[in-house]
Formats: C-alpha cells, structure tokens, sequence
C-alpha cells in the first residue's frame, strides 16, 4: 500500500501528513528511502507482528541509517522475542535465527488444526509451562539491539547446492530506478530450479530487462541473478491485499537480443543441444546460454552431448564466449591449435634410483626425489610416475592434514536389523556397488551380540 500511495504524483503535497505506520509485509529500504526524499516532514513507522500473536509485536521508528534491511525494532509490552536455531538454541547477535514470539498476546492455536498447532506452536525451552510461536521468519539481533528482518524461511531457496535468500535479490531490485514493485521465486524446470524476476515499472517508465539483468549482475554473484524477468504492470494480489506468488504468470526464458538463425553446421549443432538441454523451443546464434536459463551444472550436460558429436571444448569456454555465434568461433579456434601431447614417462621399470632428467611432468630435485622414493613402500622400484596434484586433489589433501582427529572424507554409518539373516542382502548390495569399503557387522539377538564379522571388499586397483 505504501508503493501505491507513493506511486500518486502528488505525495509531496500531503503537508499535513505527520505519521505513517507500515504493517504486513517487509518494509524494503528502498521505499523507506523514497518518504525521507518526498516527505521529509513525515515520521515513517515499521511494525510487525503475525496474526497469531495478535498482530504486531515490535515496533521500530524509522531511521535514515544508511542499512541494506530496515529494522523491525523491539518487542512491545507482553511480548517475548527470541532469535533462535534449528536446536532452539539463542542466536548470538549478527547471526541469522527463526524469530520465536511469545507472551501474552499467542493465540491458542488453529481451529480444529491440532497438527498444525502442535507443529507452529512449541514449548518454550526458557520458561516451564510457557509455548512460544514459530513465525517462519528470518531475522537477526543488529548491534544496537534491534531486530532486523532477513526473510521468510521459506523464500530461501537451495539452487546447485548454493543457499539463496530471494529477499536480497528482491532489495536489489526495489534499489534500481526503473523498478516499483518485484518479487522473486524459484521455478522448476527441465534443467532444474531457475530465478524469475517478476517487476513492475515506475509510472510512465519503460523497463529494458537487459539492462536490468546486467545491473544485477554488478551487486550479485551469478548465480543469484535471475535468468528471466517478467515485466507486469501489477503484481497479483490475494484478498489480504499481499503478492499472490501462485498466481504469477509462467515465465519464459528466452535471450535478450533479437532472433537469428544459426549458421554453419558447428552452429546448428550447437543451437540442437542448446535447445534440447535448455528446454527451450528455439536458440538464435546471437543467444546467451545463461540468459536462457544456463549454469554450470546445465553447462556439463551441453560438453557431454557435444563430444558425443565430435564437439569438444572445455567449461570456461563457454562461460567466456556464452553466445552461440561466439562459442561456435572458439571450437573452431581451439580445433585448430597444436594437440596438446603428453611427454612420455621416462621411469623404467625396476628402476632403483629416479633421476631428475626422468620426470617430465614435474620438477624435483635429487634430493626431494629421494625424501620421496623413503616414504613409498618398496622405494623407487615401487613409483610408477611422480607428477603434482589437480587442484581438486590439493584440496583433498589440505581437509585431510586440517583434521586434528578422523578424516573429512572417512564416513561411518551405523545400519541395524533385527533379522537373523537381515544383514546378508543389504552387505551383498553394498559390497557391489562400494568396492572400496570396510563393513563391520554385528548379529544381534535380543539382548546379546553373537559372532562379530568383519569384511574387507575388494580394493580398487
């Protein structure tokens, strides 16, 4: 509502107008801003609360602090706040918690809802005999002791393992110019979870989503900026007068730039693979394989069918040159510069002293040869090749010497059956499909463990 009284052309002639009071939904910075500019005189207010504790319970007066995330202040009289973790633990100030009420004004629960009251409704953990409320929310305790609001819990989002909180894209949007209202979602498709951007446009403003995206993309990492934005003229609305997100128009993923057909065999290739992997209905040479919903998982799909094809480049070729036409020019580059040969392994076998000039791959003094050949059982005649570690490999070893006890990539399970003979198919399922594992089993009969066995699967050459 405060987008829409801001949005009238004649806010600024509302002399008389000394308080406003939001309330319902997240007061972005953005619009907080916008009624210091147009409406200096006037005290801005940020309440919140959910209905099931009888609607708002901190209050903030808002300030022009400069901050990303407007507080939503302190607990009024008779009600308890507490910023928690998943253990019901107290979240130290700073750090991110699920916002717990509780007090006077907790409703009883939901009307013939036992489960969900049961399930929004908890003991409190601090005070015998007390309930505290799970709002769902996502706030933190600021420096100065106020709260200040993150999120819902359920608008973060996991996409290709990385934890995304949609109200900071949204903030990022409300902050460009061109944009009134936005609100960002998750949709599932062919090539897995996407971000749509869904905006409304200033007034008698026009909205070039290009651009949009590109300024995105200078505020947030890549993955966090969406792959389509939605142009609207309003966001839907359900009959609480907040945004409808299930009623939002499905979105089409499709690149900015005009549609041209792809020329030349490499091209029309690419555009088959880009399309089938994509999920889109057609790929123009002038296509951006991100602004098409593109990543880097999505990415290793398009590799593996393109070798299938004769096609063969590398990832960061393509997150380099991530238009068709352009990604078409570097296969073609790449094909013609020299193979890359491997130098030959110069160890001979039964070697009994390994030579500097015999490794081709690294280089290694004499003596760092030998500190080498004296930790390898059975020495020199026992080292095929010495060459450096991947990178992925560095990182392997790094996690194994930080562990102080046990190893990052040693992991025990512990699986029980009551069964006499329950253990026998389960071991025959693990031993084919994990060839490098140790199992230790133990029978178990009512209260007594008989006949420990211990297997040792066959090890990998």
């Amino acid at each position: 509502m405060l987008q829409a009284f801001l949005a009238h052309g004649e806010v600024e002639a509302c002399t008389s107008l000394t308080r406003l009071v939001c309330s319902g939904e997240a007061l972005p910075a953005e619009l907080q801003n916008q009624v210091f500019a147009r409406l200096p005189h006037t005290a801005l207010y940020n309440l919140y609360g959910p209905t099931e504790a009888a609607i708002d319970v901190t209050h903030w007066t808002c300030q022009d602090d400069g901050r990303n995330h407007v507080a939503i202040g302190q607990p009024i009289a008779g009600i308890h706040t507490f910023v928690l973790d998943g253990d019901l633990n107290l979240a130290p100030p700073g750090v991110a918690g699920e916002l717990y009420l509780g007090g006077i004004g907790l409703a009883r629960g939901y009307l013939h809802r036992p489960d969900l009251t049961a399930e929004r409704f908890v003991a409190d953990p601090f005070a015998q005999g007390e309930r505290l409320y799970r709002t769902g929310d996502l706030v933190r305790w600021r420096e100065d002791g106020q709260l200040e609001y993150l999120g819902r819990l359920d608008h973060q989002v996991k996409i290709r393992g990385l934890r995304i909180e949609l109200g900071e894209i949204e903030a990022e949007l409300l902050a460009q110019p061109a944009v009134r209202e936005a609100v960002v979602v998750a949709e599932e498709g062919s090539g897995g979870s996407r971000l749509v951007a869904y905006v409304v446009p200033q007034v008698d403003s026009e909205l070039n989503t290009a651009v949009l995206r590109e300024a995105l993309s200078q505020k947030l990492p890549d993955y966090m900026v969406p792959g389509a934005v939605v142009t609207l003229d309003a966001l839907p609305l359900n009959a609480n007068g907040k945004v409808d997100r299930k009623a939002l128009p499905d979105p089409e993923f499709a690149s900015g730039s005009q549609y041209e057909p792809p020329q030349g065999e490499v091209e029309e290739a690419l555009a088959e693979i880009w399309s089938e992997v994509l999920g889109v209905e057609r790929v123009g040479r002038l296509d951006n394989f991100f602004e098409l919903g593109g990543h880097s998982l999505l990415a290793l799909k398009v590799l593996e069918q393109m070798r299938h094809q004769g096609l063969t480049a590398q990832v960061r070729t393509l997150f380099q040159c991530p238009e068709l036409a352009a990604f078409a020019r570097a296969l073609t580059q790449a094909s013609e510069q020299p193979e890359i040969i491997t130098p030959p392994n110069r160890i001979p076998d039964g070697c009994s002293a390994i030579q500097p000039e015999m490794l081709t791959l690294i280089e290694l003094n004499a003596e760092e040869i030998s500190a080498i050949e004296a930790a390898v059982p059975g020495g020199a005649s026992n080292i095929q090749d010495i060459y450096p570690l991947a990178p992925l490999q560095e990182g392997i070893l790094f996690h194994h010497r930080l562990q102080e006890e046990g190893d990052a990539y040693v992991t025990r399970v512990c699986l029980a059956s009551t069964a006499e003979d329950g253990w026998k198919p389960l071991l025959s399922v693990l031993t084919s499909s994990l060839p490098a594992t140790i199992f230790y089993v133990r029978r178990y009969f009512g209260r007594e463990f008989v006949n420990r066995y211990k297997w040792f699967t066959d090890m990998p050459n």
